[in-house]
C-alpha cells in the first residue's frame, strides 16, 4: 500500500503482440513506465481490480498524458468493478481534465469466473475476490492456435495458398481426390494463460480463476506467521499463495504486494519457495516472458 525507496505501488504491464494491457495503475505508474521504456500509447486497455488508492492513484495522470500526445486513435477501454463509472466521473471532476481521449468505462459484476472481453486471439476473464471493498481478479487467456507443418504440407503435394489457409482454420480440404484433415499436416499450440490475484483473503474463487495458469501473479502481503493479520486486513500470506498455486495446477508463481514491514523480499521469497517450488518474488521493473 505504501511505496518505499525500492518498491512502487501496484501496476503490471502486459504486452501482447504490441498491444498493452495495464493491470492496475498505482501512483507513479507512468514514471515507472518511462524507466522501463514502455510507450504509454501502447496501452489500449486498463483493468482496475479495485478502487483503493494504491491500485489506481496514477490513473488520472496517465490518462492526461496519453491525451496530450498527438495521435489520432486514442480510444481506451477501462474495465473495473461495479461502481467504476461513478468513481471515474468523480476522479475526472476533481481535476481540470481536458477530454482528449475516447475513454470507455465498462463495469464488471461476474457470477463466478466469467469471460468479459474477447479479441481474435485472446480473451479476458474475471471473478470477484474477497477484500474490504469490491475487488476483482483477472486472467488473460490466449486462444489455442493451429500451426502448419510445411514439410508435411509439401509431402502431400500442397503449396501455400487458400487450401493451406483452410487447414490452418481447422477445416478438412479436398485435394486431388483425397481428403486432407488439419491434423494430417498441422498441430495445435496451446495458448498461454496469465492470472493476476490482487487484494483478497483466500477463497475458492482464487483457485477457479488461476486453474492451469502458466503464470500466476498473486499478492502475498504477509509471511505465514502473520496469518491472523492477513485475515484481519483481508490479504494473503506466502503459504496461501503457495497453496493456490499448488491446488490450481499453475506452472509458475510470482508473489507481489508485500507489506512495507519487510525491508527486503528475501524472507518472503525463501518462505514461499517452501510452499511452491517454482516461485519467486516480484521486484520493480521485473520482466517475464510467458
Amino acid at each position: 500500500m505504501v511505496p518505499t525507496k525500492e518498491r512502487n505501488v501496484s501496476g503490471i504491464y502486459l504486452d501482447h503482440k504490441g498491444e498493452g494491457i495495464l493491470i492496475d495503475c498505482g501512483e507513479g505508474t507512468q514514471r515507472q513506465m518511462n524507466i522501463a521504456g514502455i510507450n504509454r500509447l501502447k496501452v489500449k486497455k486498463i483493468l482496475i481490480s479495485h478502487w483503493h488508492g494504491d491500485h489506481m492513484g496514477g490513473l488520472i495522470g496517465l490518462l492526461q498524458t496519453i491525451g496530450n500526445i498527438e495521435k489520432e486513435d486514442k480510444h481506451l477501454l477501462l474495465f473495473g468493478p461495479k461502481g467504476s463509472k461513478q468513481k471515474m466521473e468523480h476522479l475526472m471532476k476533481a481535476t481540470y481534465f481536458y477530454e482528449k481521449i475516447d475513454l470507455e468505462v465498462r463495469e464488471l459484476d461476474p457470477k463466478g469466473v466469467e469471460k468479459f472481453h474477447e479479441e481474435e486471439d485472446y480473451h479476458l476473464e474475471c471473478t470477484w475476490l474477497e477484500h474490504s471493498v469490491p475487488c476483482l481478479g483477472f486472467s488473460f487467456v490466449e486462444k489455442d492456435r493451429r500451426k502448419i507443418n510445411m514439410e508435411k504440407v509439401k509431402a502431400v503435394g500442397l503449396k501455400p495458398g487458400p487450401l493451406v489457409g483452410k487447414l490452418q482454420e481447422g477445416k478438412t480440404v479436398d485435394f486431388k481426390g483425397k481428403k486432407i484433415k488439419p491434423e494430417d499436416v498441422s498441430f495445435v499450440v496451446k495458448g498461454k494463460k496469465l492470472t493476476v490475484i490482487w487484494d483478497t483473503v483466500f477463497t475458492n474463487a482464487c483457485l477457479a480463476l488461476a486453474k492451469d495458469a502458466d503464470l500466476l501473479i498473486c499478492e502475498s502481503s504477509y509471511a505465514a506467521d502473520l496469518a491472523e493479520k492477513a485475515e484481519e486486513y483481508k490479504h494473503l500470506t506466502t503459504q496461501q499463495a503457495g497453496f493456490i498455486a499448488t491446488q490450481a495446477n499453475v506452472k509458475e508463481l510470482i508473489t507481489t504486494h508485500f507489506s512495507q514491514r519487510y525491508k527486503t523480499a528475501e524472507q518472503l521469497e525463501e518462505e514461499v519457495k517452501t510452499f511452491f517450488k517454482n516461485s519467486r518474488c516480484a521486484y520493480d521493473f521485473m520482466k517475464v516472458k510467458v
